[in-house]
């Protein structure tokens, strides 16, 4: 993985995880019930999970040049969450994000997010997010972003915060290049 690849913004740094970071990401976000209700995977509930996120990461890195980030903000270097592409094909790629609390309403999902474009006009024809319906900040994120609302895909994915059952979700989606 190219530890070395940092993606640089106005007010932010974003990182693929290292193994340094997994007792952050745990603390910050990861754990927090709150923060991971709309995400579609479960809270973190030991450091063991975080840390086969972080290699999870490292392998998306090896086999795609690309995969999660985290987000740092440049001043002060606090990790404030998460972002990054997942890639599904050679054309393709999903992205979405998860912050802090005490990031929330900041800017900073918008500011990653338009990096995560940038960075898919590099290696994707169609980039893509699934937004749970009733999460009305991430779908804004994604409109400010210049995605378009493609539509709702009924009971189409598991929240595990949420339910055990498959859940709708609106898709969204751009073509960056």
């Amino acid at each position: 993985m190219p530890e070395s690849t940092v993606i640089e913004t106005e007010r932010l740094l974003l990182k693929p995880p290292t193994r340094e970071d997994t007792q952050a990401i745990f603390e910050r976000y990861a754990s927090d019930a709150e923060v991971t209700r709309y995400l579609g995977w479960p809270k973190h509930t030991s450091v063991q999970d975080t840390e086969a996120f972080v290699g999870f990461s490292r392998s998306e890195w090896a086999r795609w040049g690309v995969g999660p980030l985290l987000v740092f903000d440049k001043e002060s270097g606090t990790l404030l969450g998460g972002s990054g592409l997942v890639m599904e094909t050679a054309g393709r790629a999903a992205t979405g994000y998860v912050f802090a609390r005490d990031s929330w309403g900041k800017g900073y999902a918008t500011e990653s997010l338009r990096a995560m474009v940038v960075l898919a006009e590099l290696k994707v024809a169609r980039l893509y997010a699934l937004c749970h319906v009733d999460h009305k900040a991430s779908y804004r994120v994604l409109e400010k972003c210049g995605f378009q609302r493609e539509g709702v895909l009924p009971r189409h994915l598991v929240f595990p915060n949420l339910s055990s059952e498959p859940l709708d979700v609106f898709r969204y989606a751009r073509s960056p290049v």
